[in-house]
């Protein structure tokens, strides 16, 4: 019998602790969570589930608007964003709810408190109580990055805090350029918010498809939202609890808005954590440095999850915390592969990615194809909407392989996840042209584009216009 406390002691009860705690149990590990807040974490809590939900509800002005092309007749529709807000907890805590029950299932020892490191072996509660484990798994994720030097900045809130406004705010100023600005500023345009998003490059979502990034930008302008590119806070001001926040812009401008929201990026969670004390290292920007088996430098303790600033996305953290598990308990060793990982920007209209865009694969190939078709969709003949979809196709053009899809329009996320399985395949542009279409689709025009619209040769010029095969 270990002369520990427990054979693992989790600190985060996020999507990857939970996985990597569950897995540890089944293999017969003795296991230990820490969750100063809430089970769940970031993504079930305050993150990609509530979210979502949001976005949802964000959808259904413009489904009204789409119905009475198809002959339905509907009153004047009226929003209760209190209501919106309780269902959403309603569901949170119901998932809140799974997450810790499955703990007690594997009979993990469950602690809700606050943990830190007092040494390689040994965890401090908040409590007080100090306890031992023989490996230590820290998975704290992330928190919303604030510039706290910001004149005013108590004024203004980040997305931690948006789940949870007491009233929807007629005007907001989003700052960001991500997908958790863009994401929110969807939302509170579809909910009737007026929204200025403010970002200090000259175009959003960095690491995305350039096209992505400008045809979001367009539709965003075109439902009335307010872009302010090149563009920095100097200072927020208010008057007075009921009074608007004057937001000063380095442009001259001065925006008076009900709210003024922070979405400028995600920093590692880990001060306090005591790391120096169990000789944790991290890098320039706080993240906690490991080698492709979440092994820190201190033997006995392994980080996952956005506190490792690798991939911030909830599903990777749940593999690595898996990998972690069966390698470390499970004598199955693995690791998460990062390459190839699809991801959605839950916008309105939605992005769908995977693969490499456009200038990446130009940088690194000889010779790049790509394939680009936008249309109107087919419900948005009836209907009138400016609804549109973009599909985009990169190809290595020495192989036939592709390289990346990129979809913008509706169901683009759902679309994305079983493209990303070919592409891990080595599809190739023949696999795509071969490929009986389903009529009637908007996917089916990924199989029938056929004509190229650009080819990128090495030290030269891109061709572009329709080029022939």
């Amino acid at each position: 019998m270990s002369s520990f406390d427990f054979d693992l002691f989790v600190i985060g009860g996020g999507s990857g602790g939970v996985r990597a705690a569950r897995i540890a149990a089944g293999h017969g590990a003795r296991v230990g969570v820490a969750e100063e807040y809430r089970f769940g974490g970031t993504c079930v809590i305050r993150g990609c589930v509530p979210k979502k939900l949001l976005v949802y509800a964000s959808r259904f002005a413009a489904d009204f608007e789409d119905a009475a092309g198809y002959g339905w007749t509907v009153g004047k529709p009226t929003f209760d964003w209190a209501a919106l807000i309780a269902a959403k907890d309603r569901e949170i805590g119901r998932l809140e709810n799974i997450y810790s029950g499955n703990l007690e299932k594997v009979k993990a020892t469950l602690f809700g408190e606050r943990a830190t490191l007092e040494g390689p072996n040994q965890v401090r509660l908040a409590s007080g109580r100090l306890v031992s484990a023989g490996r230590i798994l820290i998975a704290t994720g992330g928190r919303p990055a604030m510039p706290h030097e910001l004149p005013g900045i108590a004024h203004a809130i980040s997305s931690n805090e948006a789940f949870d406004l007491k009233q929807l705010p007629r005007s907001i100023a989003i700052v960001g350029g991500g997908y958790i600005a863009l994401e929110f500023a969807g939302i509170f345009a579809g909910l009737g918010s007026a929204v200025t998003l403010v970002h200090r490059g000259d175009h959003v979502l960095r690491h995305f498809d350039a096209d992505l990034s400008s045809r979001l930008l367009d539709a965003y302008r075109a439902r009335g939202i307010r872009v302010e590119l090149e563009a920095a806070l100097l200072g927020l001001e208010r008057s007075g609890p009921q009074a608007p926040i004057a937001a000063t812009l380095n442009t001259g401008q001065v925006l008076e808005v009900e709210q003024v929201m922070f979405a400028i990026g995600r920093a590692p969670n880990v001060e306090g954590l005591g790391l120096d004390r169990a000789g944790v290292q991290t890098d320039r920007n706080g993240a906690i440095v490991v080698d492709a088996l979440s092994r820190t430098c201190a033997p006995s303790i392994y980080a996952i999850g956005d506190v490792t600033n690798r991939l911030n996305l909830t599903p990777v953290a749940i593999r690595e915390g898996h990998a972690f598990a069966d390698t470390v308990f499970g004598n199955t060793p693995w690791q998460a592969d990062h390459s190839q990982v699809p991801t959605a920007v839950f916008s309105t209209p939605e992005i769908g990615t995977v693969g490499m865009p456009e200038d990446e694969a130009v940088r690194k190939f000889p010779v790049v194809d790509i394939y680009r078709a936008e249309f109107r969709t087919l419900k948005a003949t009836l209907s009138g909407s400016a609804e549109t979809m973009m599909l985009k196709i990169v190809v290595d053009a020495s192989t036939d392989r592709v390289l990346g899809v990129h979809l913008l329009g509706p169901d683009a996320g759902e679309l994305i996840q079983v493209i990303a399985t070919l592409l891990r395949t080595g599809v190739t542009k023949r696999d795509f042209d071969q490929t009986m279409p389903l009529h009637p689709s908007s996917a089916e025009e990924l199989m029938t584009l056929r004509t190229r619209s650009a080819r990128h040769v090495q030290h030269h010029e891109p061709l572009r216009g329709l080029l022939p095969q």
